[in-house]
């Protein structure tokens, strides 16, 4: 899907309507408002009137940033793909001296809501059942997410069936596990982590590696407070 996420006033301008109203609303917020209504209510509900009166500008504001209300519908769709599916894939991308220490990277893209909003993934999850375009750009999505970290498998020497199980239990079980919207603290599932990436691998990680996974989630809790 193509998509022309271009912001700089300058680009077009004779096509714009004169910005009026609060011009320190930006593009971006547009977006968050947005995905926030989609999020809680669904995609039928993001629409440019109560979205304008929410953030306090003037329909003339939308229009600077975005064609039409469609157009803001593919801004969400394809913010959800290089945020959420980007980020997954770049996390199995990422360096690591062995399976176990690759698997608690996984881990920590799913910890931190910055990197991976599980509300996000199941609003767009519901949107997809709901429309045929937006189920074509989900099913690629879950395609290169899957492949991603069967990908991460294979290269530490799994075999292609066993590498291709291991992905599809690792990421259904993750995203099973927001779906049954646990009340665990993260001390009580991080008692566990060496007992899912040993599930997950089978191979038991050293303590080193739960330990660096602890204090990520602390750092993110201090810049959370600061």
């Amino acid at each position: 899907m193509s998509i022309d996420t271009t912001t700089n006033p300058a680009t077009h301008q004779q096509h714009r309507p004169e910005l009026v109203g609060n011009i320190k609303v930006t593009r971006q917020d547009w977006l968050d408002a947005a995905m926030a209504v989609l999020i809680k209510d669904g995609a039928s509900q993001v629409k440019i009137l109560p979205l304008g009166e929410h953030l306090g500008v003037s329909r003339s504001s939308f229009y600077w940033y975005f064609k039409n209300r469609q157009d803001l519908l593919d801004a969400l769709l394809e913010h959800w793909e290089k945020s959420n599916t980007a980020v997954l894939v770049h996390h199995c991308e990422m360096p690591a001296t062995g399976i176990t220490e690759a698997i608690c990277n996984i881990f920590r893209c799913f910890i931190n809501p910055d990197l991976f909003n599980s509300h996000m993934d199941f609003a767009i999850r519901d949107w997809a059942r709901r429309n045929r375009k937006v189920r074509r750009v989900f099913e690629q999505s879950e395609k290169n997410r899957l492949e991603a970290i069967e990908g991460l498998f294979r290269r530490y020497g799994y075999p292609p069936s066993e590498a291709l199980t291991r992905a599809r239990t690792l990421y259904y079980m993750q995203i099973g596990y927001y779906a049954a919207d646990l009340k665990e603290t993260f001390e009580q599932r991080n008692a566990l982590t060496e007992d899912y990436v040993l599930g997950f691998t089978g191979i038991r990680p050293s303590q080193a590696e739960p330990d660096a996974l602890t204090e990520y989630v602390m750092s993110i809790d201090r810049g959370n407070q600061s």
